[in-house]
């Protein structure tokens, strides 16, 4: 999955990436100005928000610095989002916001930290973290399960604690114990996590260990539930572990349910998508650092582990408002059903290559061809330098449906028109086929990485309330 470092990384050259003092004006190996540098932006989706630019936001429909140039729509010809109504016009769709146009509050209307002054716009988290560790070309498969095809998916919070099979799925004979291994034949048997789909209402999703890693580090949590005015509200979270990471698995399952529970709770209370957004990331990130307190009784002590960590992207379908939120570098597209209409990528990675096209140090072709571009420069864990969720709100004038997924499928479909290429042009009526079929895209294409896709249809159908 993403990159990130085991331990915080010193500050480095923008140009030649060797380290450098904070108080040098200029780099001792390339001899770079330091001084010139521009700070890496602040959040600015691929899409633009109606309403009021902030001072130094682009105009709406021009694509954000450093977005990707094939996927994005040009300037002028992006997808058209209704201006929000004035006051007093006896609207029922809310507005569309700008991220610091909500109050630092909680659902009942408090403040998100009693007590503190509001605390000014969040900087980019400084630190960078890497991953993929020296791994085999290939690991070896395990053999497929015989119940998948002939069992209903269970709900979400068993899949992880269903029992084993107590006869082997490879010689038919021998009994299985307790740490899922043949004790006849010795042979692993196929792990739940490894392939799970999920649907609830109109929103499903599908996750897979893919062709080269060991196990599932992904995890999602999907809801639908009603509004206080009884209008639809579906929502989809995605998590990506940090496979660096200590328990990566355990960090991407937290993170999840915690975000879908804020999610499914804040909802019906009348709690403004946006601000539903920034407290299920909040609460994901608290659920990802409990991990680091927690002694693991599953393995030898090691005192070289570090804390889990994994990132996030989230989605929000209601009351018209297309809602998405993110930390990482885990991603948001938007498809129009109408494939003429150009489609776009929603939210902005936080990695060393967008930083790095942002910055106007390298284009986007040079930074991701980089092996340094996939280390994130945002992430849930304790040792995070900083939690900076980011969130936008949009209004689209059309159906479609949002994509929400991990690297493991945008690698393989990076740009929005390649997305767009690629999902089914039924996906709001068959989203749990669209979502087989993606997986299915990144397996083909060489599955090197955990695949987790999540499918929201817009706008959300009346299905009632609950979650999967």
């Amino acid at each position: 999955m993403s990159q990130m470092p085991q331990q915080a990384a010193p500050a480095t050259c923008p140009s030649c990436a060797e380290p450098v003092e904070p108080d040098d004006l200029f780099c001792g190996a390339c001899g770079h100005d330091l001084s010139v540098v521009p700070a890496p932006p602040q959040d600015h989706p691929t899409l633009t928000m109606t309403g009021p630019p902030a001072p130094g936001t682009p105009a709406p429909g021009t694509p954000a610095p450093g977005t990707p140039g094939p996927g994005s729509p040009a300037p002028g010809n992006g997808v058209r989002w209704p201006a929000p109504e004035p006051p007093g016009t006896g609207s029922a769709s809310p507005a569309t916001h700008l991220p610091t146009d909500l109050p630092g509050t909680d659902s009942g209307g408090h403040p998100l930290h009693p007590g503190e002054p509001e605390a000014p716009a969040a900087q980019p988290a400084s630190g960078v973290r890497f991953d993929r560790p020296a791994e085999p070309e290939e690991y070896p498969l395990q053999a497929p399960d015989p119940r998948a095809a002939n069992e209903t998916p269970a709900p979400e919070r068993s899949a992880e604690h269903a029992q084993p099979a107590t006869t082997c799925v490879a010689c038919r004979d021998g009994r299985v114990d307790s740490d899922g291994y043949c004790e006849n034949c010795g042979h692993a048997q196929p792990r739940e996590r490894d392939h799970m789909e999920r649907e609830s209402g109109p929103v499903a999703a599908v996750s897979d260990r893919g062709l080269r890693h060991h196990r599932n580090e992904d995890f999602f949590a999907l809801g639908h539930t009603a509004l206080p005015d009884g209008s639809p509200a579906t929502h989809a979270v995605v998590c990506d572990g940090v496979s660096s990471a200590t328990r990566p698995d355990e960090a991407s399952a937290a993170a999840a349910r915690a975000a879908g529970d804020i999610l499914l709770a804040a909802l019906p209370r009348g709690t403004h998508p946006q601000t539903a957004m920034h407290e299920a990331i909040v609460a994901a990130a608290q659920a990802v650092n409990a991990l680091a307190g927690e002694p693991d009784a599953a393995r030898e002590h090691d005192p070289h582990q570090n804390a889990p960590a994994c990132t996030i992207v989230s989605a929000v379908v209601a009351a018209g408002l297309l809602v998405v939120g993110w930390v990482g570098d885990s991603r948001a597209y938007w498809v129009p059903d109408d494939r003429s209409a150009p489609p776009a990528r929603l939210t902005e990675d936080d990695s060393w290559a967008a930083q790095m096209v942002a910055a106007g140090l390298m284009s986007e072709a040079e930074a991701y061809a980089d092996e340094r571009a996939h280390a994130i420069t945002g992430w849930l864990g304790a040792d995070a330098y900083e939690l900076d969720p980011h969130t936008a709100s949009f209004k689209p004038d059309r159906p479609g449906v949002v994509v929400v997924c991990t690297d493991g499928l945008w690698n393989y479909a990076e740009t929005a028109q390649e997305m767009a290429e690629t999902i089914p042009a039924d996906a709001a009526v068959r989203p749990l086929h669209s979502a087989r079929v993606l997986v299915g895209h990144a397996l083909d294409g060489g599955g090197h990485d955990n695949v987790t896709v999540a499918v929201l249809p817009f706008p959300a159908a009346p299905q009632g309330a609950g979650s999967a």
